[in-house]
């Protein structure tokens, strides 16, 4: 039988055509995907597709838009082989790393894909993208899914989704994960490295949509002002401060700044550590201008992407975790994100 694949389109530039009276690019109609993209009819692959009713600009994305994808995805699940979520570029790294925390008991495949360069385009990178997409999304192995985890595809690779950034807006090799091999590379076959690929230890599907944004990212330069980060301390609308830090995690030793992230943890801060090095990860205490961190038992942001930082930190603070749990959590590996 046919394997039957969902698409969803949010939104971006994978979706739209260029109305070529006026020059502008339109969202085309997702019923008519087989007239625009008649390459699909050569597939062995029953598909199917769900537009949002308003299409949206990748900018525009937020956690209710996560919790639609979700609940879109959940509503199918039992009639459906796997999803392709189709999504602007910009901030899909955030969707779907958003959506690996929000699925729980996956056993099938997501994927995430989106393109440079719209379908009407003579240089297209969209139909590579989507086709492959679909592939990859209908491997099985023994009538099993042989992915079961939230993906990205994108210009013949495919990424675990909270390992994955947008580094390159010129580009169509557009997406890197610094930290974590790939899962998959499309060339003449679709070589998938099952070695690397997370399963989900809980096996009954079922969707978390609880997401809370009280977090804030404080970025360290040299020479640079506290009045923002003492700001975010005072605020009570902020529990959670992200620092981007130097190399390792290291920050400046200026008694203002010292004295600020103490203030933090008398008011019951949470502090997470992260690197503004794309690759590598978080290492307290190696230098001694990270040793404040230690003696204030701040929350250690690993290796994960700045994508996976946040909407992680949005998640648990949706479960309302106290600090102590949080910190636990957030340290914890839960859908493959960090090493």
């Amino acid at each position: 039988m046919k394997k039957k694949i969902l698409l969803i389109y949010t939104g971006g530039t994978i979706g739209m055509t260029k109305d070529y009276k006026t020059g502008s690019l339109v969202p085309f109609d997702f019923d008519s995907i087989f007239n625009n993209i008649p390459e699909l009819q050569l597939l062995d692959v029953d598909l199917q597709s769900i537009s949002f009713e308003k299409v949206i600009d990748s900018s525009d994305i937020n956690e209710k838009h996560w919790i639609k994808i979700a609940e879109i995805i959940e509503n199918n699940y039992l009639f459906f082989d796997g999803f392709v979520v189709l999504h602007g570029t910009d901030t899909m790294a955030y969707s779907a790393s958003a959506l690996s925390f929000m699925l729980n008991g996956l056993q099938k495949p997501v994927i995430f894909t989106g393109s440079q360069l719209p379908i009407g385009d003579l240089r297209t990178d969209s139909k590579e993208n989507l086709i492959t997409s679909i592939y990859f999304a209908i491997q099985h192995k023994n009538k099993i899914p042989i992915i079961q985890e939230v993906c990205i595809y994108f210009e013949y690779k495919l990424f675990r989704a909270n390992r994955t950034t947008k580094y390159s807006t010129l580009h169509f090799d557009a997406y890197v994960s610094p930290n974590f091999p790939l899962l998959g590379e499309a060339g003449v076959h679709l070589n998938i490295n099952e070695n690397e690929l997370y399963f989900d230890k809980m096996k009954t599907f079922n969707i978390n949509t609880a997401f809370k944004n009280e977090i804030e990212i404080f970025k360290y330069y040299p020479n640079c002002s506290y009045s923002i980060l003492k700001y975010l301390v005072n605020n009570e609308q902020v529990r959670v401060i992200i620092l981007e830090c130097f190399g390792a995690g290291n920050i400046p030793l200026d008694e203002e700044n010292l004295e600020l992230l103490r203030i933090s943890k008398q008011k019951n801060k949470l502090l997470i550590v992260t690197s503004q090095c794309i690759a590598g990860k978080i290492d307290l205490g190696k230098y001694q201008n990270s040793n404040i961190f230690l003696e204030l038992d701040a929350i250690d942001g690993k290796d994960m992407t700045q994508e996976c930082l946040i909407t992680k930190a949005m998640f648990l603070l949706g479960q309302n975790s106290n600090n102590k749990d949080f910190k636990q959590y957030f340290e914890q590996n839960l859908k493959g994100e960090l090493s």
